[in-house]
């Protein structure tokens, strides 16, 4: 399970209507690269058949079977605040992270 926080499903709803693409879904994703091996990734996207449905907050995601595995667990903040860092996601399964939270091994 994924979950997102209140601020979280806030932000997303609003730029998904912005988007004004109602059949597309937030995809979460993990690919090779950052400074810790894996970054993480999000986009509107289409489903796909492999794909994972899931919903937190009243927020419709989906989740390819190899980013599930490193994902399971995991909550999604959103931080506006004088920092400005965007969305954050917490990761259980993260043995470490680097700096700037968008990377884990």
């Amino acid at each position: 399970m994924i979950s997102l926080t209140p601020r979280a499903a806030r932000q997303v709803r609003s730029m998904h209507a912005e988007l004004n693409a109602p059949e597309k879904r937030l995809r979460v994703l993990v690919e090779s690269g950052g400074c810790s091996g894996f970054q993480y990734g999000m986009s509107f996207d289409e489903v796909k058949p492999e794909d994972t449905q899931l919903e937190s907050e009243g927020v419709s995601l989906i989740i390819d079977p190899t980013s599930l595995a490193y994902l399971n667990g995991c909550s999604i903040d959103f931080d506006d605040g004088l920092q400005g860092k965007g969305f954050e996601i917490r990761n259980p399964n993260a043995q470490s992270t680097c700096g700037c939270g968008k990377s884990f091994s």
